[in-house]
């Protein structure tokens, strides 16, 4: 009779696995499921530039057009109260203005380098400078706005 206990636990541990999921159509799991993309496609770009990956200027430029729709989308998702599960720090909501001036210089950078690659030749070390600039200005708002 050990089948039973070991039924009830595994149903218990399904039933706590459940409790920290997040609603994929509530706002935190909107623009959580767009950093995902985003991450994605940042760090197969890297991959390339870093030889990880084979290096196809047309599949760079593509993921960089990618990358730069993607950087448009996640701010829409932020309500104005923070929600209890989120990774964001209480700072998002109390310096919107630093916050939203960190998601338009993304954006920049991300528009910059789709113009990058529409400059031939599209080389690791014509594209890399841009793409740093992208790097840096995650981590930028990263380092102020994320809860590690």
């Amino acid at each position: 009779m050990k089948l039973i206990p070991l039924s009830v636990l595994l149903v218990a541990v399904f039933a706590l696995a459940g409790c920290d999921r997040i609603d994929p159509d509530s706002p935190l799991g909107k623009r959580k499921a767009i950093y995902q993309q985003m991450l994605d496609t940042k760090e197969d770009l890297g991959g390339m530039l870093r030889g990880r990956l084979p290096f196809d200027s047309q599949v760079f430029a593509s993921g960089a057009a990618k990358l730069d729709e993607l950087s448009r989308q996640p701010w829409q998702h932020y309500p104005e109260v923070k929600e209890e599960q989120s990774d964001a720090r209480k700072d998002v909501w109390q310096k919107q203005e630093r916050f939203n001036q960190l998601a338009r210089e993304l954006e920049a950078h991300t528009a910059a380098l789709v113009v990058t690659t529409a400059q031939a030749p599209v080389t690791p070390e014509s594209v890399a400078p841009a793409f740093q600039h992208v790097e840096d200005g995650c981590e930028a708002c990263h380092q102020e706005f994320r809860v590690y």
